[in-house]
């Protein structure tokens, strides 16, 4: 990497790629990557992309789900073809921040400072000399059976907040009371618009104290406050991830323009640059934590604060 490259500001970087994409009408949260491949993956080590990765990848509209780095691609007898542009991902490192002297001074162990490096990342329609798994399309659920998986998710989360339908016609989650408030069914204009809504309360609900904890959450400064946008774009994500799963994608409402508008106004403002990676972290755990999954261990990008 060049002495250049490296001051390239990574939060920035992701910052101005969503920016773009919204700018051009498109919500990149809300089809994270394309249901006919499935989720990104590193052919190398055999592991899915998560966090802001998903968002960066799926951004690149590619027929495969298999990446490799220029490096990958060589050790296993392949090269990336001359002329190709790969994509960026973004991956945790770790250092320590005391010296040697300081340690024996003290007896404790050296404190770990996280950072973001930027690693660039080739599809496999890219790379020549490597036989990669042939890419089947992934049969779209019909609709009796995306409702079906929808609510088993619903069903099957552990430690659940109470559900409560039909006494609101606003949708809410309220943390004194640990409750979704969730209108009537019918007053939703489907199932999977119903199945949406409540994918991004029960996200909400994931940071309560007995749950994630989340600082977005707990710390609440009303409708439109600094800490109310960060945690409505946790919801917005951690619901795609899970309409995603279930093979639930809406974005109609999504695209009107006042939608668009609040979060360009948002994201524009240059002390909220590190939001997008930040939510899209939180919403891998809370998507995950209501499927009952473990959060990748090599998400240590859910841990950076600002």
């Amino acid at each position: 990497m060049s002495h250049a490259e490296s001051r390239i500001d990574p939060y920035q970087a992701v910052t101005d790629l969503i920016l773009e994409h919204l700018e051009r009408g498109v919500v990149p949260w809300r089809c994270p990557w394309q249901r006919e491949v499935g989720i990104p993956r590193n052919f190398h080590t055999g592991k899915t992309y998560n966090g802001i990765n998903v968002l960066l990848l799926g951004l690149r509209h590619m027929p495969s789900p298999y990446w490799l780095t220029f490096r990958q691609a060589q050790e296993r007898g392949g090269h990336v073809r001359k002329g190709e542009h790969g994509a960026h991902v973004i991956k945790v490192g770790e250092s320590k921040s005391s010296s040697p002297d300081e340690v024996e001074a003290t007896d404790e162990p050296r404190r770990k400072r996280l950072f973001l490096r930027e690693y660039t990342v080739f599809n496999a329609v890219q790379i020549e000399g490597i036989d990669f798994p042939p890419v089947n399309p992934i049969p779209q659920l019909p609709a009796s059976e995306r409702i079906e998986a929808a609510e088993q998710i619903v069903a099957e989360m552990s430690n659940p907040p109470s559900i409560h339908e039909g006494a609101s016609t606003m949708a809410c989650y309220r943390l004194q009371t640990d409750t979704v408030q969730m209108p009537p069914f019918g007053s939703f204009e489907s199932a999977e618009a119903y199945y949406l809504t409540l994918f991004h309360e029960l996200i909400h609900a994931t940071g309560h104290p007995d749950r994630l904890n989340r600082e977005s959450l707990l710390k609440h400064d009303g409708f439109g406050g600094k800490v109310y946008s960060q945690e409505e774009l946790v919801a917005e994500m951690g619901a795609a991830f899970l309409g995603m799963e279930t093979h639930i994608v809406s974005d109609a409402h999504e695209q009107s323009a006042s939608y668009l508008q609040s979060w360009l106004d948002v994201l524009r403002v240059k002390e909220h640059k590190r939001w997008i990676i930040q939510a899209a972290a939180q919403a891998t755990k809370a998507a995950n934590y209501i499927q009952n999954r473990a959060t990748p261990v090599d998400s240590k990008e859910a841990i950076m604060t600002a």
